[in-house]
């Protein structure tokens, strides 16, 4: 591939904070950034050097897009493929489409995983209550039922305790088609985000731990309090998967640890992601950097941590709900380092930034984080 140097222009579809990060990375390291989504004042819009507002499916704005810039990427996965495609004969996008084929719909990213030999949740393709009521007799109950697209943070899945809540969950979701996944008993939810250049070097960062409140990721923490073993199997399936899909940018791999010591890969995300935010001021290359790397055909940086131990926790805009957060009560921990994503309306359960900490332990830099956001909210 050719290298796409500093002083060219990237394109990002999509327009959020993850959107927002890239850019600071890609700007610091002297690139242009045009952005393109449905929405105007974005979170990465408001630091891009052009806002390009237009729906997904106007292929005549996206072709106008693509002829600004030298290379392509997204900053998630609920493109249409179509406009990757229109975008992709003008320039490249990197990850491709067959990337973001494979990891926005859940059949075929479990199908995909699970013909390649990676461990995942026994599941099932449901197009129908009958569907679904065959499903829950081959895997049991409990079960979850998801859909099989546009699903995020927790959004449009069910748990189904019995046979009698299918189909009322199967109404509840309203969707053509979905996927049952056999339910697990959780000792912990982990992550490993994963960068592939297009020669085909691949660096992962280190483990995280993550914890989830009302579906929402709550906190990470980095490194995972793992078994060694457990963390070296999560390392390896995750380089695993960027090889075997050809991912050139970044990959996370979320999983499931089972109580029973089993491992399994719940989703894939195409790009960087919440569970990786703690690189930003822990690793000697962000996950965002890393991406920009990858898709401009640049060297990838270290992956070192610059301390023993990070931990991230989101801020939502429940901390909004009594008037503006004590933004000075935060800042007097000078440890703690504040991220906003620039998002003008705070809304119950929507990310409006972040905060992390590096410390000694993993468990000390949860302490602080954990300290940093209740100062927020004390009057």
């Amino acid at each position: 591939m050719k290298v796409v140097p500093p002083n060219s222009t990237i394109g990002v579809l999509g327009s959020g904070q993850l959107g927002r990060m890239f850019t600071m990375a890609a700007r610091r390291m002297g690139y242009l950034v045009h952005t393109f989504s449905p929405e105007t004042d974005t979170p990465t819009g408001q630091i891009a050097d052009l806002e390009i507002t237009a729906a997904y499916e106007d292929f005549d704005a996206v072709r106008r897009f693509a002829a600004g810039v030298d290379v392509v990427t997204f900053e998630f996965e609920n493109i249409p493929i179509e406009t990757i495609e229109v975008v992709n004969e003008r320039v490249p996008v990197r990850p491709g489409g067959r990337v973001l084929h494979t990891t926005q719909h859940r059949v075929r990213e479990k199908t995909f995983l699970s013909r390649c030999g990676f461990p995942v949740t026994p599941f099932r393709r449901v197009t129908s209550g009958e569907d679904l009521m065959r499903a829950i007799d081959e895997l049991g109950t409990p079960c979850v039922l998801k859909t099989a697209d546009w699903g995020y943070d927790g959004k449009g899945q069910r748990k189904i305790d019995s046979r009698e809540d299918a189909p009322a969950a199967f109404r509840a979701l309203n969707c053509a088609e979905a996927v049952l996944e056999k339910f697990i008993n959780l000792e912990c939810e982990i992550s490993v985000v994963a960068a592939r250049g297009s020669e085909g070097e691949v660096v992962s960062y280190e483990v995280s731990k993550n914890d989830h409140s009302r579906h929402i990721l709550d906190t990470s923490i980095t490194p995972a309090p793992v078994a060694p073993e457990i963390a070296a199997r999560a390392t390896e399936i995750a380089v695993s998967v960027v090889e075997e899909l050809g991912v050139v940018g970044v990959l996370c791999v979320e999983f499931f640890l089972a109580r029973d010591g089993g491992l399994y890969v719940n989703e894939l995300a195409p790009r960087p992601h919440n569970s990786g935010h703690w690189t930003v001021d822990a690793c000697v290359t962000s996950q965002f950097e890393q991406q920009l790397r990858a898709v401009c055909d640049l060297p990838l940086g270290a992956v070192r941590m610059l301390q023993p131990a990070a931990a991230m926790v989101n801020l939502l805009g429940d901390l909004w709900a009594a008037g503006e957060p004590d933004w000075a009560t935060l800042c007097a921990m000078p440890e703690v380092k504040l991220h906003l994503y620039g998002k003008r309306a705070a809304r119950l359960g929507r990310k409006m930034g972040h905060l992390t900490a590096l410390a000694g332990t993993s468990g000390r830099a949860l302490e602080i984080v954990l300290e940093a956001r209740g100062r927020l909210t004390k009057g």
